[in-house]
């Protein structure tokens, strides 16, 4: 059964490491540049800044996904974007051997919930434009496209979009 829980600080190494390893399979069809830009957003230590909730799956007690759930009015995009009056969903990421089992859904959820929890209106993300899959799932549990808040990080062209659930 996948147990949701916080990320222990002991455990911070590991979670980056997973994330390049779930994300790697993009390495592929998108520039070098964009895959270092990418890589060093993900391997960052933004997520151990003040009121960021790292959220991880555990199956059969191994992590096996992650994520990092970044408060409202925090500079989550190194000032590509606003600050957004709601929390942004980052770093999703899910062990390549445990994606397709729900994995996603569940710390998507598991955000969500946590939003709602805090009495707030909505629930943010950006994820780049050639993550299919990701934006199949977030169009699926009803985020909507905010093209306004898109940005392109490495000069490449390659978009960033954004994506805002309103959860109230």
């Amino acid at each position: 059964m996948l147990k949701i829980r916080d990320a222990l600080n002991e455990e911070m190494e590991f979670i980056r490491k997973q994330r390049v390893a779930a994300y790697h399979e993009h390495a592929q069809v998108i520039p070098a540049d964009h895959w270092n830009a990418l890589k060093k957003a993900i391997l960052s230590t933004a997520d151990t800044e003040p009121n960021v909730e790292v959220i991880v799956a555990e199956l059969n007690g191994q992590i096996v996904g992650s994520v990092a759930l970044f408060p409202p009015k925090m500079d989550a995009y190194d000032g590509y974007v606003e600050e957004l009056d709601y929390p942004e969903i980052r770093m999703l990421a899910v062990a390549p051997d445990a994606q397709g089992k729900g994995v996603a859904t569940s710390l998507i959820s598991e955000c969500i919930k946590r939003t709602k929890a805090k009495d707030l209106y909505a629930i943010g993300l950006h994820t780049g434009e050639f993550m299919k899959n990701a934006i199949s799932l977030y169009s699926r549990m009803g985020f909507e496209r905010l093209p306004q808040y898109d940005f392109v990080p490495a000069n490449d062209g390659i978009v960033v979009k954004a994506f805002r659930l309103i959860i109230k």
